[in-house]
């Protein structure tokens, strides 16, 4: 369900692009002052809708001018990017897309500096780590890089495969990936125009292995957690045991946690009552609106130093980060809210409780 708050500002902001769509598409078009007299009102009236949306504008073909909204991988914003787009009226002359699509691979060329990144100038190594099998994690090889300029390579690679996969596939299939020289890889590479076919291929594996898996927490079991930061801050987690044992985790790979914080200065980094009851009525809300039988699992809370923390492991992403962002608006007078979604099929933060 689309937030109401959420709604107003699409409407808002695409009423006022509506009155300005014909004075923009010129500008474009003209190749006419872009970054000065469009670029600019374009990003105040973006910020309006939500912090950190990017954009990239430019020529769809000769009479359309092409807008893609872009969230620079961040998890948390790709839901609010494709709901903008899905609420964008239908504008003689304009073409909105939510997030940078995938393009043939002779298309995609950057250059950085003296480099250029392309098909011929990368390649790929999938790395298969027995103890997380399910994991795509890939070295990247790319010939030219050096100590000084590997900062700048790590750009190029990442925009390259961003630009060849499509912004939704690299930050929804690769779990990671490391750039290296040719010189330090002990197997052939796979030329980078397979990779799209290889990401194909394991995620069909993963889904097939794993779409029909879920969990009924209602008779689980839990166990309070407890230690010190300090000798004067205290930890306390109580986490389910029973996900926390649970051999099928990756048919949940998507972490989702919400960070309240709170002053704790006065009670070892707890909380006092009405803050306490604060807490429970968030957590209830969660529990309400991210439920089991639909793909998220509540794996537990903890509370150190000031810091609430409640941790769900999901199916998707996307119901998550529009639940979190709704706690974060009706709750920003009473606490600071902070929260983030990622991908992990094992579930390594919650290692450090030892199951």
């Amino acid at each position: 369900m689309m937030n109401m708050d959420y709604l107003e500002r699409y409407q808002e902001f695409w009423n006022w692009f509506a009155e300005n769509a014909n004075r923009f598409h010129t500008i474009v078009k003209d190749q006419r002052n872009i970054e000065q007299e469009f670029f600019p009102e374009l990003a105040e009236n973006l910020s309006k809708v939500r912090e950190n949306f990017f954009y990239l504008v430019g020529m769809y073909d000769d009479d359309t001018v092409e807008l893609i909204i872009t969230v620079d991988g961040a998890i948390e914003n790709i839901v609010f990017a494709e709901e903008l787009i899905n609420a964008a009226p239908q504008l003689l002359g304009w073409r909105f897309v939510a997030l940078k699509q995938a393009t043939d691979i002779s298309d995609v060329s950057i250059n950085i500096g003296n480099y250029c990144f392309d098909s011929n100038s990368i390649q790929f190594v999938p790395r298969i780590e027995p103890s997380y099998p399910d994991d795509i994690d890939l070295n990247i090889v790319f010939d030219s890089q050096s100590g000084e300029d590997s900062n700048a390579i790590s750009v190029g690679v990442s925009l390259f495969l961003e630009n060849y996969l499509g912004e939704l596939q690299l930050a929804t299939q690769v779990d990671s990936f490391t750039v290296l020289n040719r010189s330090e890889l002990s197997k052939e590479p796979v030329p980078i125009s397979k990779l799209d076919s290889y990401l194909t291929w394991r995620q069909a594996e993963f889904v097939e292995k794993y779409e029909g898996v879920w969990h009924d927490s209602e008779n689980d079991s839990y166990a309070a957690f407890e230690g010190k930061l300090s000798e004067k801050k205290a930890l306390i987690a109580v986490l389910n045991t029973d996900l926390l044992d649970w051999d099928r985790k990756a048919s949940h790979s998507w972490i989702a946690v919400l960070e309240l914080h709170f002053d704790g200065e006065q009670r070892n980094g707890m909380p006092d009552e009405e803050t306490y009851a604060l807490l429970e009525e968030i957590e209830d809300k969660l529990l309400a609106q991210l439920v089991d039988h639909e793909g998220y699992l509540n794996v537990g809370r903890q509370t150190a130093d000031g810091v609430r923390e409640i941790y769900f492991a999901c199916k998707e992403f996307r119901q998550p980060s529009k639940a979190f962002d709704q706690i974060r608006q009706v709750y920003s007078e009473q606490f600071e809210v902070d929260y983030y979604i990622y991908q992990d099929k094992y579930w390594r933060l919650f290692d450090r409780f030892g199951r």
